[in-house]
This record gives structure tokens, C-alpha cells and sequence, in this order.
């Protein structure tokens, strides 16, 4: 398994101020999307596939409401998939995280299950709460029902009745069945996946944008979500590296982790306010 010591999502985010965490694209509160859907990653797909990649929050919305490109029956359904998966994923270039989803996701197509994972636990704080269970089954193991309710019955803290648990509980484990982590159906087996270039580099993206730096980056709950420990990690930093998607300097045990091709200059000036940890 990936480093499962760090899997404190919260921890990060509420270092962010509000503004931050909205220009980023986190979200947080007592629900989350999964009450009700999954990560949605085929209808991710169809609606990515369907509009060009510079477009805006309204070319996301027409092309779900007026083109129909989700085959959704009735302007009902169409409208609740599309909040849904605004919810989930943003859908507006001015959110940082999405706008670089959307960048990767023309680009790295075998990455995209982690890519959809990863930032829709940025924006779910239940699928969040139900991390641990999944990264803590060891690989090949039958994961356990029970350690995913004890996670969210803890998280929830009696907001949700039993009946919308187990609903959270099946949705939850068919996101994680779609990233790759576990694979079946009533009986769900723990899969190690594949720690791409561009999944590890998005992982990683998440670990500075909530403050961390330096080795730092190689152990956030993001990057546990890999199934690679860190020095695995740094191993396919480096290939990133060689694709150009992120810079990356050694010098002894110190590590340097940039990312001079993915920023916007405005952007660049919302990190400045961003907490710091040193790395």
C-alpha cells in the first residue's frame, strides 16, 4: 500500500482562507455529493469530450441542458447530472483545480480515472471521510463494509440517517470501484493502481496548493491515494518532470517541486497569500 499516515484532508484545506479555498476549488461542509451520485467519471467524460477545452461554466451547462450530450431523458435529469457534477468537479476554468483537470485530462487519457479521484476528494468531503478504509485494505484483501460505515458515522456525526449511509456507503464504493481501488461487484477486492506522470503530478499540485513543500509533497492524503510510497513517487516526479509537466531539483535529500507551466499569472499571485510549510 501508499503511505496511509497522512490522510488528514481536512487538516490542509482549513489552512486556507475562504477565498483561497474557492480559487482553488475546495469545498467542504457537513455533506457532500454522495448522498446521491458517484464520481460520475463516464459522464465526466462525455461532457469533457463534448466541449472544447477553453470554454466556460454556461458552454458546460448548454451543452448538458440543450445538447443533451449526457442522454439523459428529461430536462429534470439533465439538470440534476449537472449539478452534480458541478459539485463534484467545478466545471468553470476560474477554478484552478479544474482548469488544470481539464488541461490534463485532453492530454493523459490513461490518467484519468486518478485525475477525476482525486479532485473530486478535493470538493466531497464524504468521499474524503471514506478514504482511510479503502487506502488501509491491503492489496488483494476483501475490503470491509464496516470500516467504511465507522469512517462516515464518525464524520457525519448523526447528520445522516442509517438509509442515506448506506446509500453514501454504496455510491462511495462505486467511485473508488471507478478509479481503479477496488474492483467487483457485492464482493469489492482492494486493486493497487497506477501511479501515472500526470496523476502524480495533479496529487502533488494538491499538496501545494494547501501549503506543503519540498519531501512534504510526496506525504499528503493526495498522494497516499497513488498506492506509492514516496520515494516510488519521486521516482515518476521525474518522468513528469521529462514530460514537462511539473520542474523537480535534488540535491541530497533535499527536494524542490515547481510548477512553472501550469500556473496563470494571476494564480501566481494567489499563492503568495497561500500558508507555507516548510519542507
Amino acid at each position: 500500500m501508499g503511505a496511509i499516515s497522512d490522510l488528514n484532508f481536512e487538516a490542509g484545506i482549513a489552512g486556507l482562507t475562504g477565498s483561497q479555498a474557492m480559487a482553488w476549488g475546495f469545498r467542504s461542509g457537513d455533506r457532500g455529493t454522495h448522498t446521491s451520485r458517484t464520481i460520475m467519471l463516464d459522464e465526466l467524460s462525455r461532457l469533457l469530450d463534448a466541449v472544447p477545452g477553453e470554454a466556460s461554466r454556461e458552454d458546460y451547462a448548454g451543452a448538458v441542458m440543450e445538447d443533451n450530450c449526457l442522454g439523459k431523458r428529461t430536462v429534470a435529469t439533465r439538470k440534476l447530472s449537472l449539478q452534480r457534477l458541478t459539485e463534484l468537479y467545478g466545471l468553470d476554468a476560474r477554478v484552478i483545480l479544474f482548469r488544470v483537470l481539464r488541461d490534463f485530462w485532453s492530454r493523459h487519457e490513461t490518467s484519468r480515472p486518478l485525475l477525476a479521484l482525486v479532485l473530486a476528494l478535493a470538493r466531497d468531503p464524504l468521499l474524503r471521510a471514506t478514504a482511510r478504509a479503502v487506502i488501509g485494505t491491503p492489496f488483494g484483501h476483501e475490503f470491509a463494509r464496516q470500516l467504511m460505515k465507522d469512517a462516515l458515522t464518525d464524520a457525519v456525526k448523526g447528520r445522516l440517517n442509517e438509509a442515506t449511509l448506506d446509500k453514501v456507503m454504496r455510491n462511495a464504493s462505486s467511485s473508488w470501484t471507478q478509479s481503479g481501488h477496488l474492483e467487483g461487484r457485492s464482493r469489492k477486492i482492494r486493486q493497487r493502481v497506477e501511479a501515472t506522470p500526470a496523476a502524480t503530478t495533479y496529487a502533488l499540485f494538491m499538496g501545494f496548493a494547501v501549503g506543503r513543500r519540498g519531501r512534504l509533497l510526496f506525504e499528503t492524503p493526495w498522494t497516499a491515494v497513488l498506492d506509492a510510497d514516496p520515494d516510488e513517487l519521486i521516482d515518476v516526479a521525474v518522468d513528469a518532470k521529462r514530460l514537462g509537466l511539473l520542474d523537480l531539483k535534488q540535491s541530497g535529500s533535499m527536494i524542490d517541486v515547481s510548477f512553472p507551466t501550469i500556473f496563470t499569472d494571476k494564480e501566481r499571485e494567489l499563492i503568495h497569500g497561500t500558508h507555507r510549510q516548510a519542507g
